[in-house]
C-alpha cells in the first residue's frame, strides 16, 4: 500500500530525473479529492490526448470540460518534452477499469486483457496525458518518449515499484486505445533500463 508522494516530492523527483518542468497555476491544490479520496497509488497510466497544439492541450488537461471537469491527469507532456502539471490529487484521466489489471499490477506480473469496467482507476493510478492526436500517425517526437520515460521512472523510483507498475489506459479500460503510435511494452523497456 503506497500512499501518494507530496505534490513537492513529486515535483522534485520529476526534476531529478531530468525533467523540464512547467508549474501551471495553483497545480498543487487543483483536484478532485472533493469526489473521493486519491490512494492508496499502486502505478502510472499514460494516455495520448487526441489534441493539437501545446498551449489548448495544456488548458484542456487542467480545465477539462463540460461533462468531465479538470484536472484530467498530473501532468501533461507536450511534444517538446516539458512536463506541464495542471493537477496533484485526485484527477479524471483512468476513470472505471479492470480490478483483474489492478491486481496485476500491484503484483507487478503481466496484464490480462482488460474486460470489465468495475474499479476505480482515479484514486490508484498517478497520470501523464501526452500531446498526441492519437490516429497512430501524428508522430511522437524522440524528446516527448523520453520524457514519457523520465516522468514514469521518477514515481516508479520513489515508490520501489518496477515498469510493470506503468501501463497505458488502452490496458485499463475495454474500449480506449491510448496511448497510440508506440507500444506500452517498449515504454516499460525504456523505463527498465532507466531504473537499472
Amino acid at each position: 500500500m503506497a500512499s501518494p508522494m507530496s505534490a513537492g516530492k513529486f515535483l522534485a523527483g520529476l526534476k531529478a530525473e531530468g525533467l523540464t518542468v512547467v508549474e501551471v497555476g495553483d497545480w498543487e491544490h487543483h483536484n478532485r479529492n472533493h469526489k473521493g479520496p486519491w490512494g492508496p497509488v499502486h502505478g502510472v497510466m499514460i494516455h495520448h490526448t487526441v489534441t493539437k497544439g501545446s498551449e489548448r492541450t495544456v488548458k484542456l488537461c487542467r480545465d477539462g470540460y463540460a461533462d468531465l471537469p479538470g484536472p484530467l491527469c498530473h501532468g501533461v507532456i507536450t511534444k517538446d518534452g516539458r512536463v506541464h502539471l495542471v493537477g496533484y490529487g485526485r484527477a479524471n484521466h483512468a476513470g472505471l477499469g479492470d480490478d483483474d489489471v489492478l491486481r496485476a499490477v500491484i503484483a507487478e506480473k503481466a496484464l490480462p486483457h482488460d474486460n470489465e469496467a468495475n474499479t476505480d482507476g482515479n484514486r490508484h493510478f498517478y497520470g501523464f496525458e501526452c500531446e498526441n492526436l492519437g490516429d497512430g500517425e501524428d508522430p511522437w517526437p524522440a524528446a516527448q518518449l523520453e520524457a514519457i520515460e523520465k516522468a514514469a521512472a521518477a514515481i516508479c523510483r520513489h515508490h520501489g515499484w518496477t515498469e510493470r507498475s506503468v501501463i497505458g489506459h488502452r490496458e485499463w479500460q475495454p474500449g480506449k486505445t491510448d496511448p497510440r503510435g508506440f507500444t506500452m511494452a517498449s515504454m516499460r523497456e525504456r523505463i527498465r533500463n532507466r531504473l537499472k
